[in-house]
């Protein structure tokens, strides 16, 4: 009994949070590396060209998921960074006349973001499952395909991670203009 008083066994709020950041840079992390092979792919592409007078297989069609699936694999981290575009014009002196108010303005941002990028991965799972049960690819048969669910199944995840990182803010912000 004495353990669920003192709440021994259960998760720490400063635990979940650090655990949380691990899960949002990890992801964040992942696109970093994405970034960095997407890089190579390109510039192999351009000594082909050159070289060999052709292009690679599947550089295109690779390169636009990519971007998307960096884009993706990212937004957690930029959200929990504020480095989404805001209207600090108009925040800025409201911070400074009312802190209450511009946290609930922060808060209704961070439920706005949470729905709409809760609304992105929704339609996700669809196209995931799309995708899946009809073994869509990318590419050219015969010359270099992929399967396009590992892909967005990336998406989906970093969308959903994204959209509680919204929902985590925008909830951290109403509880701050209550106290």
């Amino acid at each position: 009994m004495s353990d669920l008083a003192n709440n021994e066994g259960a998760p720490q709020p400063g635990r979940l949070t650090a655990l949380w950041r691990v899960v949002v840079d990890g992801i964040a992390a992942l696109g970093t590396l994405l970034i960095g092979i997407l890089m190579l792919i390109i510039c192999a592409d351009i000594v082909a060209r050159n070289v060999l007078g052709g292009s690679l297989p599947l550089v295109s069609e690779l390169g636009a998921m990519m971007v998307v699936l960096i884009v993706a694999l990212q937004l957690a981290a930029t959200v929990r960074a504020e480095r989404l575009a805001r209207a600090m014009v108009f925040m800025g002196p409201l911070q400074a006349r009312s802190p209450r108010a511009a946290r609930m303005v922060d808060g209704l941002y961070g439920l706005i973001g949470a729905a709409v990028v809760g609304g992105m991965a929704w339609a996700t799972v669809r196209v995931l499952e799309k995708d899946w049960e009809a073994g869509e690819f990318i590419g050219t048969p015969g010359l270099g395909t992929l399967p396009t669910w590992p892909f967005r199944a990336l998406i989906l995840l970093g969308l959903t991670v994204a959209a509680l990182e919204f929902l985590r803010r925008a909830l951290r912000a109403i509880i701050g203009a209550r106290t």
